[in-house]
């Protein structure tokens, strides 16, 4: 019998992080303040982040020492597991190779507790009493919960409308961890009760959760705040995916030519991608490293590089980045985890060098590639890795046509067991194709009134 998965034991689980800006050959612009749009320093990020994460966010050395205590928590499910997808090779009928790194082992059945226990840790270690912070899907607030229940430390969680209406069990399992969960836009908020008085069935965003969960922090000096992607700290806490993800191709004496992952803000992608990225900096390596994103969102492969806003109200500092514009609200797809109208600042630099790649799918493609997926190996993929795979499909088939075989390593971030709803929708019909047109994307970015990058 072949074997499919490739096991690492508690010894193996990365002792470091790995910072990619050591090595980026261009390192990102800085952040400027909101209101001089002048570059601000660590100091402008105290008030929502403890200290030891600021540092972390600014560091340049290229590794950081994971604390004891994170990866004694990391052995509740690390190291997880790589699988090599014989059977869908086989469905597909492609001389492709395809890997998948699967995440969905943690305890919230994901990749998100790789910096929840992280950050949740340090502001355990400063005296913090309570967290604020913003969910999707709902993956990244059952993360954190579980997190701030493991450290003693209060949790409080701004969901979006459409996902805290269509997942109604992820909200259940935040509860279960001792975490309030509230939708947004919601009325307890200046920004959520801003929004409301303008559209009272406003869908919410990723942008809208981010201003309420940030003004909540910002009003209490107990209180601080945590985000699930997009900062460099945390894109760097999940780089022990893409650390053991390397020593298990290793050990199935194989490297990919091809990595992919679903990217929403650049956690995801991260993760997995940048220890690759990492031997094509060093080593001069070849790898491809594909972002795979909704087409409802588009905001790599259809966005603009610019300073923006990474929330709906204007509060936080203004990013380099690419972006459909901070007022952006994406359609309500099922993929909840992946509408967020801008990308991480390291991702969006690696992508403007050309050093990574995007792609965009329909929302019906995804869930006819996660179908397929779940038929062949078994596992029920969330929605948002439906992304990667769909994109990893169109990789295989490309060397079916072209007569080549190249190796394949899928993200696999999540499994989508409280997903199902979504899967209802597609398998009765009901799930519908939806793409962003040029005429939405320009009039969100005309709302864009931030500094011009050259």
């Amino acid at each position: 019998m072949k074997n499919r998965k490739i096991l690492l034991t508690e010894k193996e689980i990365p002792e470091k992080w790995y910072n990619i800006v050591h090595d980026m050959p261009n390192k990102p612009l800085p952040p400027l303040h909101p209101g001089t749009k002048e570059p601000i320093g660590p100091e402008a990020l105290a008030p929502l982040f403890p200290m030891e994460l600021i540092k972390q966010e600014v560091a340049t050395e290229k590794w950081i020492d994971i604390p004891e205590e994170v990866r004694d928590a990391y052995k509740l499910w690390r190291p997880t597991p790589m699988f090599r997808a014989y059977e869908l090779e086989k469905a597909l009928d492609t001389p492709a190779k395809i890997y998948y790194k699967y995440e969905g082992v943690s305890p919230s059945g994901s990749h998100k507790p790789n910096t929840a226990i992280a950050q949740a840790y340090y502001n355990r270690q400063e005296g913090v009493k309570r967290i604020t912070t913003e969910t999707g899907a709902g993956q990244w607030g059952s993360a954190l919960s579980f997190a701030c229940q493991h450290f003693g430390i209060e949790c409080e969680v701004y969901m979006v409308k459409i996902s805290y209406e269509q997942k109604p069990y992820r909200k259940i399992m935040m509860n279960t961890w001792g975490a309030t969960v509230h939708a947004s836009p919601s009325n307890r908020t200046q920004a959520g009760r801003q929004i409301l008085a303008e559209n009272p069935d406003s869908p919410g965003s990723l942008g809208i959760a981010i201003s309420e969960a940030v003004e909540r922090a910002a009003s209490d000096d107990n209180t601080k705040y945590a985000l699930g992607s997009v900062l460099n700290h945390v894109l760097m806490h999940q780089t022990v995916i893409g650390q053991e993800a390397a020593i298990q191709m290793e050990k199935a004496g194989d490297l990919p030519d091809i990595v992919v992952a679903p990217f929403g803000g650049g956690s995801n992608f991260a993760g997995i991608s940048f220890p690759f990225l990492r031997l094509n900096l060093e080593e001069g390596k070849n790898i491809r490293c594909i972002a795979s994103e909704p087409s409802s969102c588009p905001k790599l492969t259809r966005g603009v590089f610019r300073y923006d806003f990474g929330d709906t109200a204007g509060m936080t500092p203004l990013l380099p980045m690419y972006t459909l514009g901070h007022t952006f609200v994406p359609a309500p797809i099922h993929a909840g985890g992946l509408r967020y109208h801008g990308a991480g600042v390291v991702v969006s630099q690696l992508l403007r060098d050309k050093l990574i790649e995007a792609v965009a799918h329909d929302q019906v493609e995804c869930f006819e590639a996660g179908i397929k997926f779940a038929r062949a190996e078994g596992i029920i993929p969330a929605p948002e890795t439906n992304h990667a795979i769909a994109t990893a499909i169109r990789e295989a088939e490309k060397c079916k046509q072209e007569g080549v075989s190249r190796t394949i390593l899928i993200h696999l971030c999540g499994h989508g067991h409280f997903d199902l709803g979504a899967y209802e929708n597609y398998l009765s019909g009901h799930l519908v194709k939806h793409e962003i047109t040029s005429a939405e994307i320009e009039a969100a970015l005309a709302k864009i009134d931030t500094p011009m990058i050259d």
